[in-house]
């Protein structure tokens, strides 16, 4: 297979899940993803498409998330940087390597928290994802009780990984979530 598209991403997501949240979580972390492709000047269709199936065995294997991510994908064609890209999004939480090394699995690493906490904000405010502020955001972030099944630690390690400022990352998510508002329901 040449390299991963959304196209592709989608039709494989398919496969192996079935709960809406889910297909929302990825469409989120795939347009939060493209704007981190943006950012660092990469391959925006690609960085979606990675971003939209990271999660690709949680459904069929919570308990082992990232675990099965290889068996899913290897028969579907996806090579083997992907793959890894893929599983290093669970690096410290549910598996033991690879830790994140490059821009973008570090990305994704960040992201697929923060998207969580992105997204809550954006349903408790009339205007949704519209004119929402990084500043504001910032202060929905530090409190703990806001959003708290999304991991924080994992997000701030994930800045430093990126070796970027909180509120560049929380900017691009919200720019990069705000250009797909409808498909995320806002």
């Amino acid at each position: 297979m040449a390299q991963l598209t959304l196209e592709q991403a989608k039709s494989i997501l398919k496969k192996h899940t079935t709960e809406e949240h889910l297909f929302t979580h990825a469409a989120a972390v795939s347009a939060a993803m493209g704007a981190m492709a943006e950012h660092f000047g990469e391959d925006k269709g690609y960085w979606e498409a990675v971003g939209y199936l990271h999660d690709v065995d949680y459904e069929k294997f919570p308990d082992e998330h990232c675990k099965h991510v290889r068996e899913l994908l290897v028969p579907e064609g996806v090579d083997d940087e992907t793959i890894e890209t893929i599983i290093s999004h669970g690096w410290g939480l549910c598996v033991d390597e690879p830790e994140p090394a490059t821009p973008i699995q570090k990305s994704l690493y960040t992201v697929d928290e923060l998207t969580g906490i992105v997204q809550a904000y954006g349903l408790m405010r009339p205007e949704g994802l519209d004119g929402m502020a990084v500043k504001s955001l910032k202060k929905k972030f530090k409190d703990k009780r806001f959003a708290a099944k999304c991991n924080r630690d994992v997000i701030k390690q994930g800045f430093a990984m990126l070796g970027m400022e909180a509120g560049d990352v929380m900017e691009c998510c919200i720019k990069g979530m705000q250009a797909h508002k409808e498909e995320l329901g806002f």
